[in-house]
């Protein structure tokens, strides 16, 4: 009976997961690389480590509009 239950929360689980109803599981969420690279230089801009001038030109490297977050990206759904 015990082993039904589990079976049953980790198919509702993976139903949810797989539908996109239920986001990625926290220990499994990654941040990407670009987005590490933006705090990393926003951090050294608050600290003073860098200029306006040097924080804004590296900013356009990564193609980053500091102030303007990106639109999250919408993942479509199959019908």
């Amino acid at each position: 009976m015990f082993l039904l239950f589990l079976l049953l929360v980790f198919g509702t689980l993976a139903y949810l997961r797989r539908t996109g109803q239920l986001g990625a599981l926290p220990w499994a969420r990654k941040q990407s690389p670009e987005h590490e690279a933006r705090e990393i230089l926003a951090t050294r801009f608050a600290t003073g480590d860098i200029s306006s001038d040097e924080f804004l030109e590296r900013a356009s490297v990564l193609n980053w509009t500091p102030g303007v977050e990106p639109l999250p990206a919408v993942r479509g759904r199959k019908r």
